[in-house]
């Protein structure tokens, strides 16, 4: 009997590892699957390269006596830094079993195992299937028949059966015990939480990998519940700002309203910004716009992707411009800011089709000084409708993967050369035309009326000014 209660009072060492980026949004995924681990057991530590001056050797620290090494993929550049990250890990500790998760390996759960430092690659909604993969590590088991994995069984990869979403409430609320969060927000540079409510989408949009991974199905955290954990993260923390990290936060407009209530409810006392899609600002009532600015709405991101009729049907957006217009009205109403971002460079686009997206983003532009609209271009992300029309010109192994830029990175191979220069200008005098530029420097309101110049007529001959400021002031890579 001794025997039996010193085992179980064992608490296995869990290691779950965040890749490197330049934004420094908290890790909402490992927080999910870490603080879904039964604390008597399992000890969890979270090393994030994006707060971290030495991860590696964090990582090495961490792995001595650890049950396993996890880590969470996103395809690009913090893919090549989990791949760096794996390697060492399995060079120090070749016992220690390494799962990956996130969105690589959630779209290629099977090719991911490719990679020799990779042991279990678990696809789609993590909580569930992570903390069964523990347990039975745990028990010295093996993973054969735990839904939502694939992994090595001798010279053969076998994938479990897929395992569909649960709902939010299921699942034990995040810990934020497990990473400094004070440290989040000096970077940030403003005490703002980062939160999801809800996972997945119910759109079919041709150039996203939600509808691969999560069957165009969404699930949520009722409000109520949501109430009780904001207020206590708030007392807590004391936030000023609550970032929503959700696909697409405004999905049940009831569901916003309650929520909207539960803050004002507790007296809850900050901002906070959620993602959009135009039709969703279309639809809801002025009451409930009204009630979201009450509550602390800031900003919305709206995704309007192109201001092509044409490929607006293309891509599958399910919206129309007549939509997005309105919505942005109804936020210069309310004086809610907005980020529309915008996607070019789709195979086949034309550039008359380019034209009309940089002429929309013109028009946002002009509505309103809260409106911002980024501009990017069409990377096939693997597993999306749309990346099937250029498949031939896609990376093959994971690290070609981690060599594409996502955010920054330029146009695909199929965009003309010329029209990629008319891009690449028009986002350069698009941002300093309205974007933060230090405006009380005379360099900063010159090159601000001159951007604002250029926009207005559409001249981009002879780019002195974007030549000067790149290599005066070069910006880093987004990924």
């Amino acid at each position: 009997m001794f025997d039996f209660w010193w085992v179980m009072a064992i608490r296995h060492k869990v290691v779950l590892y965040n890749p490197a980026a330049v934004f420094h949004t908290m890790p909402l995924g490992l927080l999910a699957i870490g603080s879904n681990l039964d604390p008597a057991r399992f000890d969890v530590r979270i090393v994030d390269a994006r707060i971290e001056a030495d991860p590696l050797g964090a990582v090495l620290r961490a792995i001595d006596g650890a049950l396993c090494f996890g880590v969470t993929m996103l395809t690009g550049r913090p893919l090549g830094d989990a791949l760096a990250m794996l390697r060492a890990v399995k060079r120090a500790r070749p016992d220690l079993t390494t799962v990956a998760g996130g969105w690589h390996p959630s779209l290629f759960p099977v090719e991911t195992l490719d990679e020799p430092s990779i042991d279990i690659t678990v696809a789609g909604q993590g909580e569930r299937t992570f903390a069964e993969i523990m347990d039975r590590l745990a028990e010295g088991g093996d993973v054969e028949g735990i839904a939502g994995v694939a992994y090595r069984d001798g010279d053969r990869v076998v994938r479990a059966k897929a395992r569909h979403l649960e709902s939010l409430d299921a699942f034990a609320p995040p810990n934020f015990d497990l990473i400094p969060v004070e440290r989040y927000f000096e970077l940030k540079g403003r005490r703002q939480l980062d939160y999801i409510g809800s996972i997945g989408c119910n759109f079919r949009c041709a150039f996203c990998a939600d509808p691969f991974v999560y069957g165009r199905d969404w699930k949520a955290t009722s409000a109520s519940r949501m109430g009780v954990e904001i207020e206590a993260l708030w007392r807590r923390y004391r936030f000023t700002d609550l970032n929503f990290q959700d696909e697409t936060y405004f999905t049940h407009r009831h569901r916003v309203a309650d929520i909207c209530e539960e803050f004002l409810r507790r007296g809850l006392d900050f901002t906070w910004a959620g993602t959009m899609r135009a039709d969703q600002g279309v639809r809801l009532p002025d009451e409930i716009w009204r009630l979201c600015v009450r509550s602390g709405l800031r900003r919305v991101l709206v995704g309007v992707e192109t201001g092509s009729h044409e490929m607006m049907k293309r891509i599958k957006k399910d919206t129309t411009i007549d939509a997005i217009l309105e919505t942005a009205a109804k936020c210069r109403q309310h004086d809610v800011a907005v980020i529309f971002s915008f996607i070019v460079g789709f195979p086949e686009e034309t550039e008359a089709q380019v034209e009309a997206t940089l002429g929309l983003i013109k028009t946002l532009r002009a509505m309103s000084p809260k409106f911002e609209t980024p501009l990017f271009y069409y990377k096939p992300y693997p597993g999306s409708a749309l990346a099937a029309a250029v498949a031939d010109q896609t990376p093959r192994t994971l690290d070609d993967w981690a060599r594409f830029d996502y955010v920054a990175g330029p146009a695909g191979t199929w965009v003309p050369p010329h029209l990629y220069r008319r891009i690449e200008r028009f986002k350069f005098y698009n941002k300093y035309a309205a974007g933060p530029v230090a405006t009380g420097q005379g360099a900063g309101r010159l090159l601000r009326r001159v951007a604002r110049w250029r926009i207005d007529h559409d001249v981009y001959a002879a780019p002195v000014e974007k030549f000067l400021v790149q290599h005066l002031r070069p910006e880093p890579s987004l990924s």
